[in-house]
């Protein structure tokens, strides 16, 4: 690879427009509809296929093979995938290394110019995108436009930021000197996305390493793994150097701990639970031999977020806020509403809003049009959310769902709601990771408040109030990353609300924020004695 030639024209910072979030699809509208329709069933001829392990540009087998298969349709094989031993990721390391040394000292322009193109092929593609989401993930159509929305706005976002990063920074000049300031990619990165967000995660973790001149191996969730491959192929059809983008599905055991251990691994970048969160901490930890610093660990690993209803809230607004952000993906977002805080003095008129919302969100296969909600993940998460449903029935009073969808054939859980929780019960401290609200009575907003941060999570959360004061207290009490006044807890936008939490909720990183390529790279100052 030449530093100066890989194949790709620079980008003109002055020429990019200035970055905006991508609008959603309106699918309403009958060509969009029939656009979609058509999408779904052009990824449906493709489904079943058998996908490689890909090493500096070599395609290979692995030990075994697995199946990714369709929530909603557990019988029906999206694809199969190469399951990669020990040795594979170790050597997609080493090569990652090698890569290395030539892609850091591309010019950011160069690299940024990979995004931008990268995201204007995924844009003209979204749908086929969203329908692999559909059917691999079991998002409805609107969950899945939003995931590849926020796909194509992360490489937006930071193709500019490495851009201001590349530029001038100031500091203080001594005399007689020229004082500089830059910054240097770290070297080789474990990248490990999750599967709910199996797109957008996986574009954004990616990319913001890549772009910031570091290579990486990207080991996707193996619930998930023909949605990353989508993505490597795109990062391949642009003409990314082979190498700077390492492919290698398995088993988080052998693959993911052989990344985070090997020596020449500079960085970790993973979100997921918070047991597997803080296991790869402990892991990265760990000096091996041969092993020149200590590695660097960006991990976001969930929430037990809360929507706080005070009792001068707009109780109809409340109501459909907490809906939407508990039920949205079957709950299954770190961002998800798990706890609506309710002032005793709103609380009845409070669940007899929430409840009709609840009873109209359609369950069903997420390839129809319309439906809401759509499978959990697997048949392990349906019998742990079914689980955490039969503690919560003892923990308080069922209002609504209670269990599995009868008389369907994918992990279909209806949407719950249990009310009348006490704030320590185990539905309200343990991250259920599904469609199960917990609803807390509270009688004033410093119990509210109390209750909200009183979790081991601080990711996201709202307030519902007319109170000026009470909003105030809430941005200065309330110990979230994503704090949210008068609207649901979920929806980050990619340069509006940057995403990542405090506590074990993460590293307190923000992706989608102007701090957040500072995590791939490093300063260096440097200082010229002139005159």
């Amino acid at each position: 690879m030449n530093p100066s030639t890989t194949g790709i024209a620079p980008v003109d910072a002055k020429a990019l427009p200035p970055y905006a979030p991508t609008t959603y699809v309106d699918f309403t509208r009958p060509e969009h509809k029939a656009a979609f329709e058509q999408a779904l069933a052009d990824v449906r001829g493709q489904l079943g296929r058998e996908h490689p392990i890909v090493i500096g540009g070599e395609r290979m087998a692995g030990k075994a093979t697995f199946e990714s298969r369709n929530p909603a349709r557990p019988s029906e094989v999206i694809g199969r995938f190469a399951s990669g031993s020990a040795a594979q990721a170790s050597q997609a390391v080493e090569t990652a290394f090698r890569a290395f040394a030539t892609w850091s000292r591309v010019p950011a322009a160069e690299r940024a110019a990979y995004l931008v193109e990268a995201a204007r092929r995924m844009r003209e593609r979204r749908h086929t995108f969203s329908a692999w989401m559909v059917l691999e993930v079991g998002k409805s159509w609107a969950e899945a436009d939003a995931d590849t929305a926020e796909a194509v706005d992360f490489m937006e976002f930071y193709a500019r930021e490495m851009l201001r990063y590349d530029g001038a920074h100031p500091v203080t000049q001594m005399p007689g000197e020229k004082d500089t300031m830059v910054y240097m990619p770290l070297g080789v990165g474990a990248i490990i996305p999750p599967w709910n967000f199996p797109l957008a995660i996986t574009v954004g973790m990616t990319t913001a390493a890549i772009v910031t001149g570091n290579t990486v191996v990207v080991k996707p969730s193996s619930d998930s793994p023909a949605i990353a491959w989508q993505f490597f192929q795109l990062m391949e059809e642009i003409g990314l150097p082979p190498g700077v983008f390492n492919f290698v599905t398995g088993g988080g055991s052998t693959v993911g701990d052989t990344m985070v251990r090997h020596a020449r691994t500079r960085f970790v970048s993973f979100t997921g639970s918070k047991a597997v969160g803080i296991s790869i901490n402990k892991l990265a930890a760990e000096v091996a031999h041969g092993q020149i610093w200590l590695k660097r660990v960006v991990a976001e690993m969930g929430g037990k977020d809360a929507i706080i209803v005070d009792e001068e809230a707009d109780v109809d607004a409340a109501a459909q806020g907490v809906a939407a952000s508990a039920f949205g993906f079957q709950g299954q977002k770190c961002s998800a509403c798990s706890r609506a805080i309710v002032n005793e003095k709103v609380y009845d008129a409070f669940i007899e809003k929430l409840k009709p919302l609840v009873a109209k969100i359609t369950v069903g296969e997420p390839e129809q049009p319309g439906v809401a909600m759509g499978p959990v993940i697997n048949a392990g998460a349906r019998d742990s959310i079914v689980n955490y449903i039969e503690a919560g029935k003892k923990e308080g009073t069922l209002i609504a769902g209670g269990g599995p969808v009868p008389g369907k054939d994918g992990w279909f859980i209806q949407p719950t709601v249990i009310g009348g929780v006490k704030p320590d019960a185990k539905i309200a401290q343990e991250e259920i990771f599904g469609p199960v609200l917990a609803v807390i009575p509270v009688k004033s907003f410093d119990e509210a408040l109390a209750v909200a941060n009183g979790t081991e999570y601080g990711l996201t959360g709202a307030v519902y109030t007319r109170n000026p004061e009470k909003i105030e207290r809430a941005r200065r009490e309330f110990f979230v990353g994503n704090l949210y006044i008068n609207r649901k807890c979920t929806g980050a936008m990619v340069g509006v609300h940057p995403f990542g939490g405090f506590n074990m909720s993460g590293t307190d990183s923000k992706a989608g924020g102007r701090d957040y390529l500072l995590l791939f790279l490093q300063a260096k100052s440097i200082a010229e004695k002139i005159g």
